[in-house]
């Protein structure tokens, strides 16, 4: 059921400052000792019938989601955000329905010899169209 006369709304479920305890980093000592990574998530599903019915059913829990997140972030540790962020946002395609994954991670207290707000990474992931769907 189309709500105003859009039958296929773009929706994008964001989570903001989602705050973990995780091991990662080129140090030993952050491998070891851990630290506190905050992520940024967006996920834009390809339907979002839940627009229309307002039933849980017909889009992506974000209480799920943030399960999901916490569960891959502290599952295996990695040296680089890069692969980190790379690994989640594979992980969420191949689970849900979505046609863009976009992870932020960032380290509020980088390890490094220089004040800083934080140091972070951005990743970008985009579900190619099926072949003869373009």
């Amino acid at each position: 059921m189309p709500f105003s006369g859009h039958p296929n709304p773009l929706v994008t479920i964001e989570l903001r400052g989602v705050s973990v305890r995780t091991n990662h980093g080129v140090s030993e000592a952050e491998r070891e000792v851990g630290q506190r990574m905050v992520f940024d998530i967006d996920l834009t599903l390809i339907d979002c019938h839940a627009t229309g019915t307002d039933e849980l059913a017909g889009t992506t829990d974000y209480g799920a989601v943030t399960e999901y997140l916490v569960e891959i972030a502290t599952e295996q540790s990695y040296l680089t955000l890069e692969r980190l962020t790379a690994v989640i946002a594979e992980r969420f395609m191949e689970r849900y329905n979505v046609s863009l994954v976009r992870i932020r991670a960032a380290k509020p207290e980088p390890p490094v010899p220089t004040v800083m707000e934080e140091a972070a990474v951005d990743l970008i992931l985009r579900r190619e169209p099926e072949p003869g769907n373009e």
